[in-house]
């Protein structure tokens, strides 16, 4: 995961996928002169990216505080404080847009449920989703639109969620429920390439649904020749994903036959050991 990959969306506006680490996409979003990067966990690749393509960064987005979705911040400030030609400023080149509640220094415009961000140097207006679970603060962006647009650092994966480090299930289940409820052609840009690995799972708990034997297929066909599996869509993760599809009784008749949950238990106990399960699996 070394090169960048420039993703199709039908908007004036492009999104490159910049691979950092082992499985982390940086999401670029430029219109040919301007970019903002949603969680720049590493900088190099971020810088090699803005140069490649002849862009300049009017912003940074972040979605929650792990190192691997931060990490960069630091580098690309000063990065952006030498082209302003004014290194010993005192306020940030550019602003940093992140939550209000997950303890991230680094941002100078804090962000809740409900705020709305005018993106500096692009035509792009993002709403603030709150989504804790991965996160006591994590939060998600949402543009609607022709192209509607997510970008939900580790809350909604490709055919998963990501993992309860601070939040409760209720938590989790409640904002892959407002996820859910975007419109179905939403691109889903989620933070990881670990669709192959959710989808094993899914197949696990999910064995007759037949629109995830299909995913499968086609999400493997993408690995195969070195493709990113994301962005996804809103309607493959409500026809695919289990945390999405909670509730269904077939997903839990499945786990009460693997003694995960009893016999006829509630939707969120059914969630609570979905999640368990994958955390094992």
């Amino acid at each position: 995961m070394t090169k960048p990959l420039q993703m199709p969306v039908q908007t004036p506006l492009q999104v490159l996928a910049v691979p950092a680490f082992n499985d982390n996409y940086l999401w670029l979003i430029h219109d040919g002169r301007h970019a903002a990067i949603v969680d720049p966990g590493d900088a190099a690749p971020v810088l090699a990216a803005l140069e490649r393509h002849g862009l300049t960064l009017t912003a940074i987005l972040l979605t929650h505080h792990h190192a691997d979705h931060i990490g960069g911040v630091p580098q690309l400030l000063e990065h952006a404080s030498q082209l302003s030609g004014d290194a010993t400023a005192i306020h940030a080149p550019i602003p940093v847009f992140g939550p209000a509640g997950d303890g991230i220094a680094a941002v100078t415009r804090p962000l809740a449920e409900g705020d709305v961000v005018d993106v500096p140097g692009l035509d792009l207006t993002l709403t603030v989703l709150d989504v804790p679970g991965h996160t006591r603060g994590h939060i998600a962006y949402a543009c609607d639109g022709a192209a509607p647009m997510l970008f939900c650092g580790d809350t909604l994966f490709a055919g998963g969620c990501g993992r309860l480090f601070e939040g409760t299930p209720e938590q989790m289940a409640a904002s892959l429920d407002k996820l859910a409820a975007l419109a179905p052609s939403t691109q889903v840009f989620c933070a990881h390439e670990y669709t192959l690995s959710n989808l094993r799972f899914a197949a696990a708990v999910d064995p007759g649904n037949a629109a995830l034997a299909d995913r499968i297929v086609a999400e493997s066909a993408k690995r195969e020749r070195g493709l990113p599996t994301v962005p996804s869509t809103i309607a493959l993760e409500r026809a695919t994903n289990p945390f999405v599809r909670y509730r269904e009784h077939s997903i839990a008749e499945t786990l009460a036959q693997a003694d995960k949950v009893a016999p006829g238990a509630p939707p969120l106990a059914v969630f609570a050991a979905l999640r368990q399960w994958k955390n094992t699996f």
